[in-house]
């Protein structure tokens, strides 16, 4: 599927599934609350906010995943709510997040382990040398972050298709997923949800405008929609490599067969 088909398809995918479409609104209220809870100084909505809080956190991203699981398989319907299958989804999606972010963390302890004391020194008596380093030290910690952030995201689109953590967390397995899309098509993809994300929000901002109302709205209809759609993209763009890539194929039926066989 070409990047224009992947981006039509993905923004006409919520609207194409409008009686499932109020699951991700519902759920996106629940990180709502608490910000609401603040604003009326009120202690036992922000008490019900921090545990929906956590609840968003065990649900969300496990959904999100089925939605990049659909797109992977090119399916045009939302994934069904099951509680237990997305509370398990998300605590995977969790292990694969932490997982893909130990090297950036390690880096930025080496970091500030090594700079912490001269850095601070340096700032205080505008050293060139000192200020030299925290900056370059802050630019590889980035460069670094935005790596993994890059390969969790396609180790991800991974763990959708063949249901696998184990699958998903081989960094050399990914690379080569990354490989077969095409970095260029990557960027391409990248560059026009980024597009995508950024006319959405500043169209939308206009809703924000309103009092209360607004903010509910930005946060429990149009940012669901986006990240829907975003999700999905990625699966339809992960879709490619699994028509052209016999072994991924493969791979993915005899992953089926032994959980079935369990």
């Amino acid at each position: 599927m070409d990047l224009s088909k992947i981006v039509v398809n993905s923004v006409k995918y919520p609207f194409k599934n409008l009686i499932k479409l109020p699951i991700i609104f519902i759920l996106f209220i629940l990180i709502a609350i608490v910000p609401f809870g603040w604003i009326f100084n009120n202690r036992y909505v922000v008490a019900i906010g921090v545990i929906s809080f956590f609840l968003f956190i065990l649900i969300v991203p496990g959904y999100m995943l089925g939605i990049v699981r659909k797109g992977s398989i090119e399916s045009s319907v939302f994934p069904s709510f099951n509680v237990v299958n997305t509370i398990y989804d998300a605590i995977r999606v969790l292990v694969l997040r932490i997982v893909y972010m130990i090297v950036p963390a390690v880096m930025f302890f080496i970091a500030l382990s090594t700079l912490g004391v001269s850095g601070i020194d340096s700032l205080s008596h505008f050293q060139v040398s000192g200020l030299a380093s925290i900056g370059l030290a802050l630019i590889l910690i980035l460069v670094t972050y935005l790596i993994f952030e890059f390969l969790f995201v396609f180790a991800k689109a991974r763990l959708a298709y063949l249901n696998s953590l184990s699958e998903s967390l081989k960094v050399h397995k990914v690379i080569v997923d990354i490989k077969n899309i095409g970095f260029v098509n990557i960027v391409k993809w990248l560059v026009v949800m980024v597009l995508l994300m950024i006319a959405a929000s500043v169209i939308s901002s206009i809703v924000t405008l309103i009092p209360y109302v607004g903010f509910l709205i930005y946060v429990c209809i149009i940012i669901p929609i986006l990240e829907s759609i975003g999700n999905y993209s990625l699966g339809l763009l992960y879709s490619n490599i699994i028509k052209n890539d016999d072994d991924l194929g493969k791979l993915q039926r005899e992953i089926e067969l032994i959980k079935y066989s369990n």
